[in-house]
């Protein structure tokens, strides 16, 4: 008997995309599923399409639910009643705008099978803009294995640390999680509104689970305008990142040095002029503005170079890779 993997589909007004996601997930090689779809409070026909495509799926799944509330309440919150719904041994999160390669699940497993210690793992995804179609391909992320932050000698400390300076996971959308390990770090955080998943990766690796990567492309995940957490080329600094400092001085800068601390800091406040929409546009004269604010004058951003230079054996530090 396959182990059983929850699917959670988190939506929020997805119609325009959601048959190709429900679609891909129905195609899974994989046979053991349960289904899990936790709307927002979608407006549109999300919850309705739901239904009527569940209703012609029966025999699919081991067991389907559609969640709803009364009112929005976020990301974290959402993905938090799939997680609180699912019998699975593992977790699969697909966004209602994204899509599953028929192997996605299959491959997860046979890589957890082959290393029975890896509770959280990551793989490639094809990213698009607007639709699945070959011609709107963008690029793969990773664009190679990020052996930076993954890798067969780091420890789950480590990739903490590196963490803490900055998240560089951005193929979330990959993610497979053990459902037990996920609920012993509390799930996702409720107070950090659209930031759902780095405060995860934060508490996953101090808690000693180390995140894992498989080489393999398991999802398709899609740009559009629609999307809450898409960002444009056109802006130097995510908009969201303007709201992140009480979440930074509950995560982040409590554990770090405090020469690092005080660095990240300054950037945090010679960056704050980048709220306006025109500083904040990705012109040249803007690039140059903010590495004027955020590093020239920075002073620990010298004495941290200096601190490398001359320091012995600093560099096994991961706070000073």
């Amino acid at each position: 008997m396959q182990p059983l993997v929850s699917i959670i589909v988190v939506t929020y007004n997805s119609a325009r995309f959601l048959m190709e996601a429900l679609e891909s997930i129905a195609a899974q090689t994989w046979q053991e599923l349960e289904l899990i779809i936790t709307d927002d409070y979608s407006t549109d026909n999300t919850v309705s399409l739901c239904r009527d495509w569940m209703a012609g799926k029966k025999n699919r799944f081991v067991r389907t639910e559609i969640i709803t509330v009364p009112k929005n309440t976020g990301i974290a919150a959402n993905c938090n009643r799939g997680l609180n719904a699912a019998d699975g041994e593992w977790i699969k999160y697909c966004a209602g705008d994204d899509a599953l390669f028929p192997n996605c699940i299959e491959d997860n497993m046979h890589y957890i099978e082959s290393k029975p210690d890896a509770k959280i793992l990551f793989s490639y995804a094809k990213t698009y803009l607007d639709t699945f179609e070959e011609k709107n391909f963008i690029r793969i992320i990773p664009a190679q294995k990020p052996g930076n932050i993954i890798n067969e000698e780091i420890t789950a400390e480590e990739q903490y640390r590196l963490l803490l300076i900055s998240d560089r996971i951005t193929f979330t959308p990959s993610s497979f999680i053990n459902r037990q390990t996920q609920i012993a770090v509390g799930g996702f955080n409720e107070q950090v509104q659209l930031q759902e998943d780095y405060p995860l990766w934060l508490n996953l690796t101090k808690a000693g689970y180390k995140l894992h990567f498989m080489e393999k492309e398991t999802v398709r995940y899609r740009q559009h305008g629609m999307a809450t957490n898409n960002m444009t080329t056109e802006y130097l600094i995510k908009p969201n990142y303007f709201r992140t400092e009480k979440f930074r001085r509950e995560y982040i800068y409590p554990n770090l040095p405090w020469d690092i601390r005080w660095n990240e800091r300054l950037i945090w406040y010679g960056s704050q002029i980048f709220k306006n929409d025109r500083l904040n546009r990705n012109t040249g004269f803007n690039r140059l503005l903010r590495t004027f604010l955020t590093s020239w004058i920075n002073p620990f951003k010298y004495f941290l170079y200096l601190k490398k230079k001359l320091a012995k054996d600093i560099s096994k530090d991961p706070f000073y890779k």
